[in-house]
């Protein structure tokens, strides 16, 4: 008598669909990196064009001009407060991006955020080490080991915008997510490695107005929910304390952002329903901080932090040949993929995950090329590491613009030849939907 062969256990897939509002969301979300994206490439598009012009003693005139108060270390000038306060609001974005899609998003799950999560890791780890041996034997250019460590979120998209690309929304969210987190990983060892001086008062001060700020965040949820306006008359000078006394600790202000963030609620209502019961007092906050993020915060600290006098020709060509920009570009442009693409392939061999049917390896490629795209992280860390104005850290702003222009080519070569594939497959999607509006592929199904 034969007998029906018994299936295998399930295989888990990488980069499956998540939810359909999951999908919406993200899709928010990147349409409005986009436009910061684009502000921000003309931003330092301009300062390039001013820092290289006859006029160019005005413009770092107008960047070291000194504005503010002497206690605490505020009095700074017009780039430190871009590159300290401004980039507090992108980082506090950061934290409640990360906070929402672990808490409340599809990467609660753990079979879908181990993948971006890993992958993340190994997009620090390979560009940190190609630049550490590159720099092996110069202790000073060594310093920058974590320059080539963040993906920039709003200049990835935009490429992504400009290119037309249709990836699949998973493909999109891994994007989103490994840019997130290996910006929380970046801030991490800026906190670790790239703070002097440690003041313990101020920081055991900051952790008072931290935890009011918590405690009536997550009491007063819903009235701040319901009045947007007590948030800021309460949260906020609450939050603007914080991060002036873990900026005079002498921890980098931008840390605060990222602890503020953390500490907002993600989910309305446990006894409703956990995370599926409606948007929290972070998505509402995410809604009206981010607009400023992308349209003034993350431009204005591109615009006092990407202008570098080049030089000519000359001047460019010796920069290229310091070790600092050309361990800067070989770690974006060939280490981020390496350690993203390593990772994500060792993951499906020891494991029993497996790429998603609908994807292939070369998808994962070509976003992986353009998380070679470091820009706003990279270039705070390039002034961390060797001081606003030296000639590494010029040197190093010539490498991360030189490595995100190459990365946003290589990526379009490659994410170009699967735009028409993608643009067929998502038309019939839209076509693919039931009368209440969500395609079908996103249904459970029998």
């Amino acid at each position: 008598m034969s007998q029906t062969p018994r299936s295998g256990p399930t295989r888990s897939t990488i980069f499956g669909r998540g939810s359909y509002a999951e999908a919406l969301r993200i899709g928010e979300i990147l349409r409005k990196e986009t436009v910061g994206g684009a502000l921000l490439v003309i931003a330092a598009v301009v300062a390039l064009v001013w820092a290289n012009s006859p006029a160019s003693d005005s413009y770092f005139a107008l960047r070291d001009f000194k504005i503010g108060y002497g206690p605490w270390h505020l009095e700074l000038s017009l780039g430190a407060w871009a590159a300290d306060g401004l980039l507090a609001i992108f980082f506090f974005l950061v934290g409640l991006e990360l906070k929402r899609e672990f808490v409340a998003g599809d990467l609660r799950q753990l079979n879908k955020s181990v993948v971006p999560v890993a992958a993340a890791f190994g997009g620090v780890l390979a560009p940190a080490a190609i630049y550490a041996l590159i720099n092996l034997a110069s202790p000073d250019t060594l310093r920058g080991w974590a320059i080539p460590t963040a993906t920039d979120i709003a200049f990835a998209v935009a490429v992504l915008a400009i290119i037309g690309s249709h990836l699949p929304s998973a493909l999109r969210i891994f994007l989103l997510t490994l840019a997130v987190v290996d910006d929380l990983i970046a801030i991490t060892i800026i906190a670790f490695f790239y703070t002097s001086d440690l003041q313990t008062m101020p920081l055991l001060l900051a952790l008072i107005p931290l935890a009011i700020y918590a405690f009536l965040a997550h009491k007063y949820r819903y009235f701040f929910g319901r009045h947007t306006a007590a948030a800021w008359l309460i949260l906020l000078p609450l939050g603007v304390m914080t991060w002036a006394l873990v900026h005079a600790s002498g921890i980098h202000a931008t840390v605060a952002g990222v602890l503020l963030g953390f500490a907002i609620p993600v989910i309305r209502s446990q006894a409703a329903g956990g995370p599926e019961a409606g948007p929290g007092l972070a998505e509402i906050f995410e809604h009206r901080f981010r607009p400023i993020s992308a349209g003034i915060a993350v431009p204005v600290f591109a615009f006092f932090s990407a202008g570098v006098a080049v030089g000519g020709w000359e001047g460019l060509g010796s920069a290229l040949a310091d070790p600092v920009a050309l361990g800067i570009i070989v770690a974006l442009v060939l280490g981020k993929p390496i350690g993203i693409m390593g990772t994500t392939w060792l993951l499906t061999k020891t494991s029993r995950a497996r790429l998603d049917e609908s994807f292939t390896w070369v998808d994962v490629f070509g976003v992986a090329v353009l998380a070679g795209i470091g820009f706003t992280v990279s270039l705070l860390v390039a002034e961390l590491s060797f001081g606003q104005g030296s000639l590494h850290d010029d040197h190093a702003k010539v490498g991360i613009l030189t490595a995100s222009l190459l990365a946003a080519l290589l990526a379009t070569a490659v994410l170009r030849t699967r735009n028409r594939q993608y643009r067929a497959a998502e038309e019939a999607e839209k076509l693919d939907a039931d009368q209440d509006g969500i395609p079908d592929v996103y249904q459970e199904r029998p």
